[in-house]
């Protein structure tokens, strides 16, 4: 005999829900919302195991086109994702263990498409606009903007930092817990561990005073002060992984380990490094030229005929007469000598006499390129 249906309303789903599921988790401050969302549509009164597919598609429309009144623009996509995904891992624990349906009608709905996510990066003006306009009104708000832009820290990361936790001397912040459920080591750089340096004193204790709320409005009020727009505190720790690939001294694993992200592919998300410093990786084998460029230069020689014989010294090197019958075959053979006499200091580090002048008037001097072809001293 098939078990009956327990009767029961969404609404009523949704708060035992929260309090049997959401309550354990550390982003059930999220789910509280997402379920008071939920509650408030017009799926909330009606029984779990009569509602379809096609109430759960146009729950999606709705709020797709909804505004929000935060924003003013339409509620985004991941967010009806998110608000989907809730309902459908409450039904597939009241199917499994309340009985209060036989079907997830969520299961097969289209999600929306998800948001490429955001890329937005923090420029120099805005980072001084910043630091200009806390150095001397608020000085922990100022800590915590450089700790995330020095650490890539999540902003409930910093906010729950504890001096107990925090060793300036080895450069290391200990989070016990973070949003991925497991503890992680931060390393300070200089500069972070500067930052803590002014607001040392206390033994335990948490290291900032701000609750998660007061920061949200500190944040909001210092975007009105400075005029910056579409700033998220957490596009911060985007703008610092995004740094830590910049510096071209750390691998992804070592990014990962800083940052705490556990998805490499999520992690790529965060490195999209600025244009400037992309032409900066290019410009390096044309940084690379330049730099031989100094070192390969032509030098000046001494040439003369003598016995039908002609003899090339270089007169700022110490070098064996080159002899040659011609004096094309000379001075080519001179080029040879001097490429091989730049090759080797170069290689040992040194550095050769700088050369000296020519008198191009003299016709027993000649300037010696190291990368002269045969052609090109037939030419001449």
């Amino acid at each position: 005999m098939r078990n009956r249906i327990k009767k029961m309303t969404l609404v009523k789903a949704l708060d035992k829900y929260f309090s049997s599921v959401s309550v354990h988790k550390r982003g059930h401050l999220q789910e509280f919302y997402r379920i008071n969302v939920l509650k408030r549509s017009a799926l909330a009164g009606k029984f779990m195991d009569e509602i379809s597919s096609v109430d759960i598609a146009d729950y999606r429309d709705s709020r797709l086109s909804t505004i929000s009144t935060r924003t003013g623009h339409n509620v985004s996509a991941n967010t009806v994702r998110l608000e989907l995904a809730l309902l459908s891992a409450l039904y597939n624990l009241a199917r499994i263990e309340w009985g209060t349906c036989s079907h997830n009608p969520v299961e097969h709905v289209r999600k929306p498409a998800a948001s490429p996510g955001r890329t937005r990066r923090l420029t120099s003006v805005e980072e001084r606009r910043i630091k200009r306009a806390l150095q001397s009104k608020n000085p922990q708000l100022l800590a915590i903007f450089q700790l995330a832009l020095e650490t890539a820290m999540r902003q409930g990361e910093i906010l729950s930092l504890r001096w107990e936790y925090v060793d300036l001397h080895m450069g290391v912040a200990h989070l016990p817990l973070t949003k991925n459920g497991t503890a992680r080591d931060v390393p300070l750089s200089w500069k972070a561990r500067q930052v803590l340096k002014e607001f040392a004193g206390a033994v335990s204790g948490p290291v900032f005073s701000y609750t998660s709320n007061g920061f949200k409005s500190a944040w909001r009020a210092l975007l009105c002060e400075t005029g910056i727009k579409d700033l998220h505190f957490h596009d911060l720790r985007h703008e610092a992984v995004s740094r830590l690939f910049e510096l071209g001294t750390l691998n992804v694993m070592e990014v990962a380990a800083i940052s705490g992200h556990k998805s490499m592919n999520m992690l790529k998300r965060y490195t999209h490094l600025r244009a400037t410093q992309l032409v900066s990786k290019l410009d390096a084998r044309r940084r690379q030229a330049q730099k031989l460029a100094t070192i390969f230069i032509p030098y000046p020689a001494e040439i003369e005929e003598k016995e039908g014989q002609y003899l090339l010294r270089f007169t700022d090197l110490d070098h064996t007469v080159i002899t040659a019958a011609t004096r094309e075959e000379a001075v080519f053979l001179a080029a040879s000598s001097l490429l091989r006499i730049q090759a080797i200091a170069a290689r040992a580090g040194k550095r050769l006499p700088p050369p000296g002048e020519i008198n191009v008037r003299d016709p027993g001097r000649v300037l010696i390129n190291p990368f002269v072809t045969k052609e090109s001293v037939s030419a001449d």
